[in-house]
């Protein structure tokens, strides 16, 4: 081997992929193959160290997910794996992949185990490395496979967000490449209540967007029903935002006001003799009064919430097993 030969190896980053993983074992198979197959090619390239590894994170999953990433890790060295306690959740499970694997790679890709993700976006996500950043985005390039109403209320969604200030990827879930630097940097944000897409870009390091076609899933069910991908959309924005607190205090504000213009137009109408019948615009007004009492008291209460679970200090995931310390 030439000396320049000898550079290109030394230069080429040890990589890991984080998959998390919930009740995945029909979708495994598929995604294992389609991951060492790609590892396999970018090794061979010389793009990434021969060290690179494929980590299965199982989030508490109660089929035999758990016993595919055991059977994958003693049937190859570029398999590994953890598995946590209980289920944490997607965020927590992401988060706890990540954090392990900077302890042995140079650069983490995560991605979900539908293999909805191109994985031949990892090819422009090493390109953007080689150019300086530390963290790159995946982010799909059209919405035409979804359905009207997702596609609209993801639109909608990241609208809400850019207008609250919330600095956010648009089409960006959770695929994208960050550095070893990049995940020591993320460590250090302490919060309980996870959402990761808003808080990667908080780093601040150099970074940039690779953009792909997003598949249909293989196998296997969506994890992400739309009750839970509601309760996902609160989360990121009451988990970053303060702005809806604020537009309570605004509305409060601005009835107030329109109070005191009634008060000044009954009074006139009283003093001319007319007669008000009333009743229509009483029960209105206690209604819509009451309702956004309600809204108040429940956005307000959702913040109240969150700070009740940040004081609490608990531990966001618990690792019961991580097979990087065990032997072949």
């Amino acid at each position: 081997m030439t000396n320049k030969e000898d550079d290109k190896m030394a230069k080429a980053e040890t990589m890991y992929i984080v998959i998390p993983c919930y009740n995945e074992e029909e979708m495994l198979p598929i995604t294992a193959r389609a991951l060492i197959g790609k590892l396999d090619m970018l090794i061979a390239e010389e793009k990434i160290s021969p060290d690179s590894k494929v980590m299965f994170v199982d989030d508490g999953s109660k089929d035999k997910t758990w016993n595919l990433i055991e059977r994958f890790h003693r049937s190859c060295e570029m398999f590994t794996g953890l598995k946590l306690s209980k289920n944490r959740g997607h965020q927590n499970a992401l988060l706890a992949g990540l954090i392990t694997a900077k302890d042995y790679a140079d650069i983490v890709v995560s991605m979900d185990a539908d293999l909805q993700d191109d994985v031949n976006a990892i090819d422009g996500f090493l390109e953007k490395r080689a150019q300086g950043c530390e963290i790159v985005y995946g982010a799909r390039s059209s919405r035409e496979t979804d359905t009207a109403f997702k596609r609209g209320t993801a639109q909608a969604y990241y609208k809400i967000l850019s207008h609250m200030g919330v600095d956010i990827t648009y089409n960006h879930a959770d695929y994208r490449l960050m550095s070893k630097k990049a995940i020591e940097a993320l460590e250090q944000f302490d919060e309980v209540n996870l959402f990761l897409r808003g808080i990667v870009p908080m780093v601040g390091y150099k970074s940039d967007i690779v953009t792909y076609e997003r598949a249909e899933r293989q196998a296997g069910e969506s994890k992400y029903p739309l009750k839970k991908m509601l309760a996902f959309a609160i989360e990121g924005i009451t988990s970053l935002s303060v702005k809806p607190i604020r537009l309570i205090t605004t509305l409060g504000f601005l009835i107030f006001v329109i109070s005191i213009i009634m008060l000044i137009y009954f009074l006139v109408i009283y003093f001319m003799g007319k007669t008000v019948a009333g009743w229509t615009t009483t029960v209105v007004s206690v209604w819509a009064l009451g309702g956004l009492q309600l809204l108040a008291i429940g956005v307000i209460g959702e913040y109240i919430g969150k700070i009740y679970l940040e004081t609490k200090s608990r531990p966001k995931y618990i690792i019961e097993t991580n097979l990087e310390n065990e032997e072949y």
